[in-house]
């Protein structure tokens, strides 16, 4: 499944991207993520947790980032496994920054491979409905993280966790909306 967003951070671009060179912080503002470990060379381990009304899964794994100072672009390699509900996931992401009049736009592509139990959230929707609102959540996050006025106080800033059911219902309620939009929408066109 493959995922487009773009987004706006209310800082320059040269900070914004000095920022997503430190993957640890970075880590931080992910809801539902832990990095456990430096591997060097922009190889890291680390967990997602994430809770779907009574499904509840933690993928543990790795993921290597390759950044590109001179075009702000970067490249994510990430794949990793639930071993208690037996499902997998794998996932590339393209992302890159750009100036823009209220800061920094920063567009991403994912494209996410989910197999087990998981991967029928996939198919409904769900996972991008969800991912855009998580992506809020980074956002808040990081312009906190950059509007501290000390290395302690950003080190304190943490995404909150991510909360599964009222997260669900919400991306739910979004794609029925969205469904009944464009079924009025036809609607109005006969």
């Amino acid at each position: 499944m493959k995922i487009s967003n773009q987004f706006e951070v209310k800082r320059p671009v040269d900070a914004v991207w000095n920022m997503f060179q430190d993957v640890p912080s970075v880590a931080q503002c992910l809801p539902g993520a832990e990095l456990t470990e430096d591997k060097g060379e922009g190889s890291y381990a680390g967990k997602v947790s994430v809770k779907l009304g009574p499904m509840s899964s933690t993928f543990e794994g790795q993921a290597t980032v390759t950044p590109d100072s001179s075009t702000k672009t970067g490249h994510i390699d990430g794949k990793g496994a639930d071993k208690a509900g037996g499902s997998r996931g794998q996932v590339n992401v393209e992302y890159s920054l750009a100036a823009s009049d209220g800061g920094t736009t920063v567009a991403v592509e994912a494209d996410i491979t989910l197999s087990g139990a998981i991967a029928q959230f996939g198919r409904t929707g769900l996972v991008e409905e969800m991912s855009k609102r998580l992506i809020d959540e980074f956002v808040e996050c990081l312009e906190a993280k950059m509007a501290a006025e000390t290395p302690a106080e950003a080190a304190e800033i943490k995404a909150d966790e991510v909360k599964g059911i009222s997260l669900f219902f919400s991306a739910l309620g979004s794609l029925i909306a969205g469904f009944f939009k464009k079924l009025f929408k036809r609607g109005d066109k006969t």
